[in-house]
């Protein structure tokens, strides 16, 4: 297929263990920076052919299968970038990392289209970000909750998001979070491992579920114990939204200030969930090099950390 000028181009190979999953819900997997609705949506303009062809949303993948993807260019954002102070934990020409404060949404959303990560990315990065997600979502690979701080890295161009989108896909990047639980974690360290999909009552909230789910892993290990509570590190395998949050709510300890996946009164004045992303780690998507960043530990953490002590 002849690429059409200013668009972005992925080749997929369909591997045995994808064979017979739809061929939106694969991509979905594949590129957890596409939403499966837009996925939906190259498939009615034509832009994603298999072998060659040109397919439905409902095609099952088979096995060798050759899954082309063409992404059209970026329409201008509709978002005024704004002079938002940020704390840039490494930046160049490709990628960006910042240590997110707490209170931030990551990007535009209804009820959100000012003060958000992107806004700040805008004003800092100019026109120098990835369109792979369309013009709410400039530059943006993963995101984190608007109350987890910590690191977030954002790409400048569409190569270094597809590539770092895969790492994210392949579970190469290391992510660790530091976290404060309710309760005493009684081993030291463990692996929670579950399928995790909508809750059956509360769609606006996740869970652990037994089938119909997207696997999560979440390796933990305790670095102190209080009285009441437990400091851990949490190592993401898998990628999951809320998935460390509702991973140890699963095990009994949720998150302290917690409010949706724990108790609803909590003895501190806290702002959302303990929960901080300090460690990235990531293979370059040009240079190769091995890159980590390191976000210290927010003001209201080691606060809490010392009060617990």
């Amino acid at each position: 297929m002849s690429m059409p000028e200013n668009f972005s181009e992925f080749s997929f190979s369909i591997t045995e263990e994808m064979e017979e999953e739809r061929v939106d819900k694969c991509l979905n997997e594949l590129i957890d920076s596409l939403s499966r609705s837009y996925i939906q949506k190259l498939l009615s303009e034509g832009k994603i052919t298999v072998n060659g062809r040109q397919i439905k949303s409902s095609y099952r993948v088979k096995a060798d299968d050759k899954v082309q993807v063409i992404l059209p260019p970026a329409i201008t954002p509709d978002i005024v970038p704004e002079l938002i102070p940020l704390d840039i934990l490494y930046e160049d020409r490709d990628v960006i990392i910042v240590n997110k404060p707490k209170g931030m949404v990551v990007h535009p959303a209804p009820g959100h289209y000012s003060g958000t990560l992107v806004n700040a990315l805008l004003a800092h990065c100019g026109q120098e970000l990835s369109g792979i997600n369309g013009v709410l979502r400039p530059g943006i690979v993963h995101r984190i909750d608007r109350d987890t701080t910590g690191s977030v890295i954002a790409c400048k161009n569409d190569k270094a998001h597809a590539a770092i989108a895969q790492q994210l896909k392949e579970h190469t990047i290391i992510r660790k979070y530091h976290a404060i639980c309710c309760g005493n974690l009684k081993e030291e360290t463990g692996t929670i491992h579950t399928l995790i999909g909508r809750h059956s009552a509360d769609r606006k909230k996740m869970a652990v579920v037994k089938s119909g789910g997207k696997e999560a892993v979440t390796h933990y290990k305790v670095l102190k114990h209080f009285d009441k509570y437990t400091y851990i590190e949490c190592q993401l395998e898998t990628g999951r939204t809320h998935q460390i949050r509702i991973h140890m709510a699963h095990l009994g300890h949720p998150l302290l200030g917690d409010m949706v996946y724990g108790s609803k009164n909590c003895p501190f004045h806290l702002e959302g969930q303990t929960l901080h992303a300090k460690i990235l780690g990531f293979i370059h998507p040009v240079t190769n090099e091995y890159i980590e960043t390191d976000a210290p530990l927010p003001e209201y953490f080691t606060n809490m950390l010392e009060h617990l002590s």
